[in-house]
């Protein structure tokens, strides 16, 4: 099944093969068919023609024996005159037909009661002798009894040992020398037009099955013409898709196949192109945002001691400069947040990035993340809850950097959870190969097209949405990298108006393999059927589909400089 899904030149000259086996098999049938029929009618004719002319020779027979036999004062033996007449008309046929005569049932007697016996039993002018009864049918006895026509039909010729051979049957009712009726039949077997009728079978099966074969041939050497550039495309596409972006497709001729060849050669040195393009543009990025990140870090320190200097003696200030002094040092806090967060970016696009695992109960981490926003939540009405710290949950992770994943998360959800509950989850797998973090809101929710861009870097569902904790648009990117970072991943689910949930999953040991998760991305309180969710980089198998953040959801972080 596999060889057939891939293979379209296998398809085709399958369905070929098919296709022309079905068409031969109707047009045998159809011609054998006429053929048969042919045979049968011409046979009919001919034997029909036959027996007529015996039934003729035998009225003649019979008036001159009469004659004869009055003139001569005496009367000839029925049952002798009745076999020499048998033998006589069978003389001419010279084995094709047999001749067979047999006494009439006019004076009412039954059919099966009536003695075969001599004289007035049946002739026949073969040595093999005849299973009559299952020959010559009742009906057709009773049919030629029935008036002085001649009556036939198709049937079976079945000697004595049971052996049988298709044939046809011509009777007609006739008075013999002493004027009493007598039935008599020609049997004409099928013999040769069943050879006949073999021998066009056996043609056309052989014709056909070898047209059937010829017409496969040709259609695997049609296909493979098409098929061959197509696969070799196909190759070179998995070499192009796997960085070899120097290969290229033969091409000969001037064909629609070898333009299709110079096509896909123009577009994959275009695409090589491209691609350096926008290497170099990286490289030329990252380069300039870990310069620009390094050479502010020196004159930040400069204004940062300066700030807290002045903030520090805003007392002696008049009002006005006294919030100055405090806005400068909020938003020096902002700005060494961004420069972090951009050096930390540096260094997952470098490579750079390591970690510092050690054997964590994340329920520590959780705790440490709850109580320094647990502020933030109160301020907009709602509560921090955690679910699932009764046992231990002990992973390989860098504390640091899972810390800042779930800070991230809480946050957002409190952000955007409009006042309402949020739940953080926590749990281990029953086979101990992998541990997760849930973070639930019941907020403003997810919508579908805003799925593939939550963790994209600096983007944000409404730009001019008003933020109470600031933000940079690198936090849930970064958080992703962390997970990654780890073996794990980072997926979200929501639906809008009914709230979003980020699940972080992570292997017991860190860059372990990592299949499931003890969490469902979907909670069991979603309010629909079909929800919306997105894995960081890739679908997972339990979302319903694409989503992620919703209105006024962002990939930024916390005031708190995470």
């Amino acid at each position: 099944m596999r060889l057939w899904r891939r293979n379209i030149q296998l398809r085709v000259v399958a369905s070929t093969l098919l296709l022309s086996m079905a068409v031969v098999l109707v047009l045998g049938v159809v011609v054998i068919g006429q053929v048969r029929n042919g045979l049968l009618e011409a046979k009919r004719q001919t034997a029909q023609s036959q027996a007529e002319g015996g039934f003729a020779v035998a009225e003649d027979l019979a008036g001159m024996a009469g004659e004869n036999g009055e003139n001569a004062g005496r009367s000839v033996d029925a049952g002798n005159w009745m076999t020499e007449l048998v033998g006589q008309l069978a003389s001419g046929g010279q084995g094709v037909f047999s001749v067979v005569a047999m006494p009439s049932r006019l004076a009412g007697a039954p059919f099966a009661e009536e003695p075969f016996s001599a004289p007035r039993g049946p002739r026949v002018s073969q040595a093999l002798e005849l299973d009559l009864p299952r020959t010559v049918s009742e009906d057709l006895r009773a049919a030629v009894d029935s008036d002085r026509s001649v009556h036939w039909q198709y049937g079976s010729i079945v000697n004595a040992n049971g052996t049988s051979e298709a044939g046809l049957i011509i009777g007609r009712r006739l008075t013999d020398n002493l004027g009493n009726q007598y039935q008599l039949y020609y049997l004409f077997p099928f013999t040769q037009e069943e050879k006949s009728l073999s021998l066009v079978t056996g043609t056309i099966a052989t014709a056909g099955l070898f047209l059937v074969v010829l017409l496969g041939a040709i259609a695997w050497l049609v296909v493979r013409q098409v098929v061959t550039p197509v696969r070799m495309a196909a190759r070179i596409a998995e070499r192009l898709a796997a960085g070899r972006l120097q290969e290229r497709m033969k091409v000969s001729g001037e064909d629609d196949i070898a333009r299709l060849g110079e096509s896909f050669n123009k577009m994959a040195r275009n695409l090589q192109l491209q691609i350096q393009q926008l290497k170099e543009l990286s490289r030329l990025q990252r380069r300039f945002v870990s310069d620009v990140s390094h050479e502010l870090r020196t004159p930040l320190t400069t204004v940062r001691m300066a700030a807290d200097v002045i903030h520090e003696a805003r007392g002696d200030f008049d009002p006005a400069t006294a919030r100055s002094a405090e806005l400068l040092l909020s938003q020096l806090d902002r700005f060494e947040s961004l420069l972090a967060d951009l050096l930390e970016i540096s260094r997952f696009d470098a490579g750079a990035a390591h970690l510092e695992a050690e054997l964590t109960d994340l329920r520590d981490v959780v705790q440490r993340v709850v109580e320094g926003a647990e502020p933030l939540a109160e301020r907009k009405g709602g509560r921090l809850l955690v679910r699932g710290a009764a046992r231990p949950v002990v992973a390989e992770v860098d504390p640091r950097r899972i810390e800042r994943v779930v800070r991230n998360l809480v946050v957002n959800a409190i952000e955007h959870g409009e006042g309402k509950d949020v739940v953080v989850r926590l749990a281990a797998a029953a086979d101990g190969e992998a541990v997760a973090i849930a973070v639930r809101d019941y907020g403003i929710g997810l919508r579908p097209d805003e799925a593939e861009r939550v963790f994209n870097r600096f983007w944000r569902a409404d730009p001019a949405r008003a933020r109470t904790t600031g933000g940079t648009g690198l936090g849930l990117s970064i958080a992703v990298e962390d997970a990654h970072l780890h073996g794990g991943r980072l997926e979200a689910w929501g639906e809008p108006g009914g709230g979003a949930q980020f699940r972080l999953t992570l292997p017991r040991g860190a860059g372990g393999p990592l299949a499931g998760s003890p969490l469902p991305l979907e909670p069991h309180d979603a309010r629909t059927r079909r929800p919306v969710s997105v894995a960081a980089g890739h679908e997972q198998a339990d979302g319903a589909g694409p989503g992620a953040a919703g209105p006024g959801r962002d990939g930024g972080k916390d005031g708190h400089g995470n």
